[in-house]
């Protein structure tokens, strides 16, 4: 199965594993795992806002090493979110959620509500 980390559990993963949930380390260690660019892009945003502590350099450099993938950002994905329902506001899980349709696999988060778009994401 190939699965997409939401942001957090993409920093979860890398640094603090423990917050994981038993279900959420089970899929991360059955599957091909994808790192988006999105996720980067939101890090990096969002630490500059001092609204995160995370150093988005040092989040793509570990993406590898943990024996993920990078998945870029191309034109279908952004593309994909014009078809999304308005049921999360957020645009970086928004265009998450975009991706794993597009792509296809499963975008793998704790948001409850993210849940709501269907069979393409997987509440952890």
């Amino acid at each position: 199965m190939r699965v997409l980390l939401d942001t957090h559990l993409l920093l979860w993963a890398l640094s603090s594993p423990e917050k994981l949930s038993k279900r959420a380390r089970q899929r991360i260690d059955s599957s091909e795992v994808f790192a988006s660019a999105a996720s980067i892009w939101e890090i990096s945003i969002k630490s500059a806002l001092g609204k995160l502590e995370a150093d988005p350099e040092e989040v793509l450099a570990g993406v590898e090493p943990a024996g993920f993938n990078h998945l870029p950002i191309v034109g279908g994905h952004a593309a994909k979110v014009k078809g999304l329902p308005p049921i999360h506001k957020d645009p970086f899980d928004r265009l998450l959620v975009a991706q794993a349709r597009f792509e296809p696999m499963i975008l793998l988060t704790d948001d409850d509500m993210l849940g709501g778009y269907g069979e393409f994401v997987e509440v952890v």
